[in-house]
């Protein structure tokens, strides 16, 4: 009922009541018929205005009430979208944790690595390698043979790239973890042969531990950019052009930059012509590196000074000589994901650093003094896809050296070059078949080369 009809209502009903006064009363001076139907009407249309006032208060409430319900109701869906949200995370989350690793009190364990297998088939035009040797597992520059025979096509099979390592995380508390890895794999060691068990022992590659900005060790020399490496079935692949060097060091990083000392090793060519290692060194080889990158790739300037050193317990006197080498490298994104690597490294006493000691860091004269060697090396890669899982690269490297030809003799490494081609399929995430040709050769100082011919086929599979 609307507040006029229930006055008209009241008003009416009032009048009714109005009529059964007794008459004696109304001798009495009260207010006329008139006056008190207006204040009755007055009355009732005060009434009336408290009964409208309520009402529309209650709808003010009950507008308030459906307000807030429905904005209850948008936060509750906004809600449950996150916790939705949120388990798709945490699934993901424990997939990668699943695939990753697994957790022991406040250290997460990684295992990873991978399995390959090489079979390769080569020929040396200087004379025959081996059964065995380590030059029919990947190219050593140095080792190529010259001056001999001709060898015939050897073929190998081995496993012995395979390769494990383990990964810890620790949280010592206060936003830090301790790192640690280890890696191993089964080259360059005895063991087995290919007569029976072909079962070969294991060596170390890597032993480090890193906290904060600081990395504790075994690894990769800081001087070397193993980001610029290409793709290839060899265990190289560019040698001759290649700073490759894993030791023991102390390094600092900070943002592009890093410092590091390392394990100081002087190589030296005796009077006699041979390689001897003096064990004599006392100050470490400090590398001083910078890495820039961008969506354009990555770029790596390296500096490395040395403090060569021979005793007298060796040689007969003591003499120390300096060495420093300086090496630029990168990889240039092309396109959408062809890629192209290079590194450019030149130097005085930087012998073992350059493609597996090809030569030495310094030559002997018959006084004991030492006459470091300088060196100059590179090369360049070219990566290319052709569909998402089939790719090739092709690289060429060269290495050059200065040798003191009247310490040295004429019997050592001038120059050494190769180049390969390869082409690589992925027939699964992680997987991969490739092919390889090769053509490397070493040039001695009096003019006699050899080269070395290979072709590789490998299967790895990463884990």
């Amino acid at each position: 009922m609307t507040g006029t009809k229930f006055c008209h209502a009241l008003t009416a009903g009032l009048l009714a009541a109005s009529c059964l006064v007794p008459v004696a009363a109304q001798a009495q001076e009260e207010p006329t018929m008139e006056e008190r139907l207006d204040r009755l009407e007055a009355l009732v249309e005060g009434l009336v205005a408290r009964l409208d006032t309520q009402d529309g208060r209650a709808q003010t409430q009950q507008a308030e009430i459906q307000a807030q319900t429905e904005a209850v109701l948008v936060e509750t869906r906004a809600l449950q979208q996150e916790q939705a949200e949120l388990a798709t995370q945490v699934a993901a989350v424990s997939e990668e944790q699943e695939r990753d690793g697994f957790s022991i009190g406040n250290t997460q364990l990684t295992l990873g690595g991978y399995v390959k297998l090489d079979a390769i088939s080569q020929r040396t035009s200087g004379g025959q390698v081996g059964s065995g040797s380590i030059v029919r597992d990947f190219l050593i520059p140095g080792a190529i043979p010259v001056g001999g025979t001709a060898s015939g096509w050897d073929t190998d099979f081995s496993a012995r790239q395979t390769r494990l390592n383990l990964r810890t995380s620790t949280d010592v508390g206060g936003e830090h973890s301790i790192n640690t890895l280890v890696e191993v794999d089964f080259m360059v060691t005895g063991g087995g042969d290919e007569r029976i068990s072909n079962s070969y022992t294991p060596r170390l590659r890597h032993a480090t531990v890193s906290y904060g900005d600081w990395l504790i060790g075994q690894t990769w020399s800081t001087f070397q950019n193993v980001g610029a490496l290409p793709e290839s079935m060899d265990f190289i692949g560019t040698t001759p052009g290649t700073v490759f060097e894993r030791q023991p060091m102390i390094r600092y990083s900070s943002g592009g930059f890093q410092i590091a000392a390392e394990q100081p090793e002087t190589t030296v060519t005796t009077p006699a012509g041979a390689r001897a290692l003096a064990g004599d060194d006392s100050l470490p080889d400090m590398v001083l590196r910078y890495n820039h990158s961008g969506d354009w790739g990555s770029l790596t300037a390296a500096g490395i000074v040395r403090s060569l050193n021979v005793s007298d317990d060796d040689f007969g006197m003591d003499d120390s000589a300096f060495g420093y080498g300086l090496s630029l490298s990168g990889r240039i994104s092309i396109g959408d994901r062809d890629d192209l690597r290079f590194m450019g490294t030149a130097g005085d006493g930087l012998g073992r650093y350059i493609g597996l000691n090809i030569v030495n860091d310094a030559a002997v004269d018959l006084n004991g003094n030492l006459d470091p060697i300088f060196t100059y090396s590179g090369f360049a890669a070219y990566r290319h896809f052709w569909t998402d899982d089939l790719r090739s690269s092709i690289a060429a490297s060269y290495f050059k050296a200065d040798n003191p030809v009247m310490l040295t003799g004429n019997q050592v490494t001038d120059e050494s070059w190769n180049a390969f081609a390869n082409l690589v399929w992925s027939p699964a995430s992680r997987f991969d078949v490739g092919i390889e040709y090769m053509y490397a050769e070493r040039m001695l100082e009096n003019g006699l080369s050899g080269d070395l011919q290979k072709v590789q086929v490998s299967t790895r599979f990463s884990f």
